[in-house]
């Protein structure tokens, strides 16, 4: 899967907010991230202010989308949290993630630290309950229902930051 965002902002400009959502889209509930940002840029207004990224699992390289921006959320299925998703604030750090192929969101703004050499911007993990991650299958009607409550709370949660909504 490639990365994808929508609108694009000026040339040189960094859209001042990120939405980040990442998984496998054949396995299952695994697809809640890519889902989310695929149904978010279906209702979001043309507005240059939010640029919308998804992804396959998290990389290094993606430390380098935090560069200039307000605020991310990150968007990821959880098989911990509780129904239907859960909102938490982020931190670097340093977990058994940070030395392997994929990251997490708090070992990825730690890179973002030790690259550019400042605190990267405020990020928030949106975890959606997923139950189902085997190969092959299409995500739940439960995680689906989650999906849907997770997008109300982020039209809200975007709202709030000024970002209009097609809706």
């Amino acid at each position: 899967m490639t990365p994808a965002s929508v609108p694009v902002p000026a040339q040189g400009a960094v859209a001042p907010f990120l939405v980040f959502g990442w998984g496998n889209l054949s396995r299952g509930d695994d697809a809640l991230g890519p889902l989310f940002v695929e149904r978010l840029r279906a209702v979001l207004a043309p507005d240059a202010s939010v640029e919308l990224l998804d992804d396959y699992q998290l990389q290094i390289e993606h430390a380098l989308d935090l560069a200039g921006r307000q605020q991310v959320l990150f968007v990821d299925a959880s098989l911990r949290c509780i129904a239907p998703f859960e909102v938490r604030p982020l931190s670097p750090a340093k977990d058994v993630s940070f030395t392997t192929h994929a990251l997490s969101p708090q070992a990825l703004m730690q890179v973002y630290c030790e690259v550019q050499g400042v605190a990267p911007p405020p990020c928030t993990l949106l975890a959606i309950r997923g139950e189902r991650f085997e190969l092959g299958e299409p995500p739940g009607l439960a995680a689906l229902a989650h999906l849907d409550a997770a997008l109300r709370w982020a039209g809200s949660w975007l709202a709030g930051h000024g970002v209009r909504t097609a809706s």
